[in-house]
C-alpha cells in the first residue's frame, strides 16, 4: 500500500512543487496520474520511490515512511521505468542488463540467472545483443523487462509509451496489463488519454502541484470541470459519447427515448409541426 499524507515537496529548498497532497493506492490497483507538464506528477513518482523526500507530510510504503527506508529496501518494493530507456540502460548486452539489478542488490545467484533466462525467452530477446543498437520500442521493452525480472510488488511508469508507434505501445502496455492482472500494483504517469482509458482503472488528476480529482477512470475523464482544471482532453471515444449525450438531451423526449432507427423516424415524423 502507498499512502501520501498531506505531502508537500520542493527541489533544493526552492518554491514548493507539491502542495498538501493526500491519497492511498491499495495493492493490485492500476492508477494513472494525469495533468499538464508541471502539474506535479513526476514529483509524486519520485516521492514514491524515495528519489525525493517530502518537505512536510509523510509518504508511507506498507506503513513505513520512505524517510526510514534504505534505498535497497525501496528498490525491492518499487520498480521505476523512466520515460527515456536510454537513461536506464547501462550494460553492454541484454543479458548483462537483465542481471544488473540482481548484482546491485548482491543477489546474482543461480536463481537470478534462471529468472533472467525466463525473461529472455518470454520477450524473445537475443541475450548477446547490444542494447543501444536495438530500436526504440525494443529498448523500452528491455528497460521494462529489467524491472520485471526483479519481481517488485509495485512498478512506477513515467510516460511509458512516449516515442513508441502504435504496435510498440500495445506491446509494452499489454505486458503491463498482464503484470497488473497477476497482482502487481501499477502507477503510471501518462499524457496519452487513449492509453489511460484503455488500461487504468483509476485516475488521479493534478494541476499546479495539487490533486484536483481522484476516482474511477471514466468518471474522472467525463467530468468537464476536472478536464478544464487539469487542462486535459478525454479519450476520443469518451469525448464522442459526451457530445452525443449532450445532443440527445436536447432532443424532444420521444426522439431521445427511441431505441431503434424505426422508432426514431416515427418520433421525428410525429413531432408537432412535422408533416407526414
Amino acid at each position: 500500500m502507498i499512502e501520501f499524507l498531506q505531502v508537500s515537496a520542493s527541489y533544493d529548498g526552492e518554491m514548493a512543487v507539491l502542495h498538501d497532497v493526500s491519497f492511498t493506492i491499495s495493492d493490485g490497483e492500476f492508477v494513472a496520474f494525469v495533468g499538464t507538464n508541471g502539474a506535479g506528477k513526476s514529483t509524486t513518482m519520485r516521492l514514491m520511490n524515495g528519489l525525493l523526500k517530502p518537505t512536510s507530510g509523510e509518504v508511507l510504503i506498507d506503513g513505513v515512511a520512505t524517510t526510514k527506508l534504505k534505498t535497497s529496501e525501496l528498490a525491492r518494493k518499487m520498480g521505476f521505468l523512466f520515460q527515456n530507456p536510454d537513461r536506464q540502460i547501462c550494460c553492454n548486452t541484454v543479458r548483462e542488463e537483465l542481471l544488473f539489478g540482481f548484482q546491485a542488490l548482491g543477489e546474482a545467484d543461480a536463481q537470478a540467472h534462471m529468472r533472467v533466462d525466463e525473461i529472455i525467452a518470454r520477450f524473445g530477446f537475443n541475450p548477446d545483443d547490444e542494447p543501444y543498437l536495438l530500436n526504440r520500442g525494443t529498448r523500452q521493452l528491455l528497460a521494462l523487462a529489467s524491472i520485471i525480472v526483479l519481481e517488485p510488488p509495485v512498478i512506477i511508469l513515467d510516460e511509458p509509451t512516449t516515442g513508441l508507434d502504435y504496435r510498440e505501445c500495445e506491446k509494452v502496455m499489454e505486458v503491463v496489463r498482464e503484470l497488473n492482472e497477476n497482482g502487481t500494483t501499477v502507477v503510471m504517469v501518462c499524457h496519452d488519454m487513449e492509453v489511460v482509458g484503455d488500461f487504468a482503472n483509476r485516475v488521479i488528476a493534478m494541476t499546479q502541484g495539487r490533486k484536483v480529482a481522484d476516482g474511477k477512470t471514466f468518471e474522472v475523464l467525463r467530468d468537464d470541470e476536472v478536464l478544464k482544471a487539469a487542462h486535459i482532453l478525454p479519450p476520443q471515444i469518451t469525448e464522442i459519447s459526451m457530445i452525443l449525450e449532450r445532443d440527445i438531451a436536447q432532443l424532444p423526449e420521444p426522439i431521445a427515448k427511441a431505441h431503434t432507427l424505426e422508432q426514431m423516424v416515427e418520433a421525428v415524423v410525429s413531432a408537432p409541426g412535422k408533416r407526414r
